[in-house]
């Protein structure tokens, strides 16, 4: 055996050693991949009910805004209606009674005035 190739012997044992100091931290790479996709797999598991659970909670949700919908022009209508009714009454009503009320604060007044004798005037 020459120098050449115990050289060589020692360059490939290096070189052997070298791989394997090297393996280990692929080796240990290659589960932190595997615990990875597994970690990704559950979540996307996961995440299709809650998908799901979503889905239906929004659809639910628009169901109910259609009925607050309905009962909110439902109100609108209402107090419309409640308005134009306060008004007819106010029209009707209102200036037929402010005449009753003038009237009869005349007659209160005129039979207060009848009643009471006047001072300092002589009847004939």
């Amino acid at each position: 055996m020459s120098g050449g190739d115990i050289a060589g012997l020692i360059a490939a044992g290096v070189f052997a050693l070298l791989v394997l100091l090297l393996a280990v931290p692929i080796l240990k790479l290659g589960s932190v991949f595997d615990e990875v996709r597994t970690a990704i797999k559950s979540i996307s598991d996961g995440a299709t009910p809650l998908m799901d659970e979503v889905t239906a909670t929004v659809s639910t949700t628009n169901q109910q805004l259609k009925k607050v919908d309905g009962i909110s022009s439902n109100v609108s209508d209402a107090s419309a209606n409640i308005s134009a009714l306060s008004s007819l009454v106010a029209a009707t009503v209102g200036s037929p009674l402010i005449k009753v009320a003038a009237f009869s604060y005349g007659v209160r007044s005129a039979f207060a005035n009848r009643t009471k004798p006047a001072a300092g005037r002589r009847s004939r």
